[in-house]
């Protein structure tokens, strides 16, 4: 079904709950909360996902990919734990791990366009207009994204360092 082999089925069936996972925590927290139980489950299934893309990529791009996104999930999640960032940290960690979840999205969206409906994909080819116009609205969502992110991270920073009255 859909051209998938077992190992592309594994790669997909343990890289997909990191959607909602993300989808959750981005709409709850308004960033990826990592030292929660969300984030542990988020990290655990972008893990299986990036690490099983080797196996089954057909293009070097795909592997370029899959180390980048692993770097910044790494990254993220040890960022926050550098404690000479300061007030920098929570900054680091939530654009890195919303970097991650973009990355994610972008082979999700190439994969799903590219191959549903069976035998008769909406995309037809990497050079679609569709396509292409999904991909450009995942970086207009990316760049909203991270800019309502900073913002609310700044909002809160001010709210915790304002006197009290």
């Amino acid at each position: 079904m859909f051209g998938i082999s077992p190992p592309g089925w594994l790669h997909t069936l343990g890289s997909l709950p990191a959607i909602p996972l993300a989808l959750w925590m981005l709409a709850r927290h308004g960033r990826i909360v990592p030292r929660s139980g969300a984030g542990l489950a988020w990290f655990i299934f972008m893990l299986i996902g990036g690490l099983t893309v080797f196996p089954i990529a057909k293009l070097p791009v795909s592997n370029v990919v899959a180390v980048v996104t692993l770097t910044l999930l790494l990254a993220g999640y040890s960022v926050g734990r550098i404690p000479g960032l300061g007030r920098a940290g929570p900054y680091l960690e939530t654009i890195l791990l919303s970097l991650t979840v973009f990355l994610l999205m972008v082979p999700t969206v190439n994969e799903i366009l590219t191959r549903v409906p069976d035998g008769n994909p909406i995309a037809k080819g990497s050079d679609s207009p569709v396509l292409l116009g999904a991909l450009v609205a995942l970086v207009v969502m990316l760049i909203l994204g991270l800019t309502a992110q900073i913002l609310h991270l700044r909002r809160r920073g001010r709210e915790a360092s304002a006197p009290t009255r």
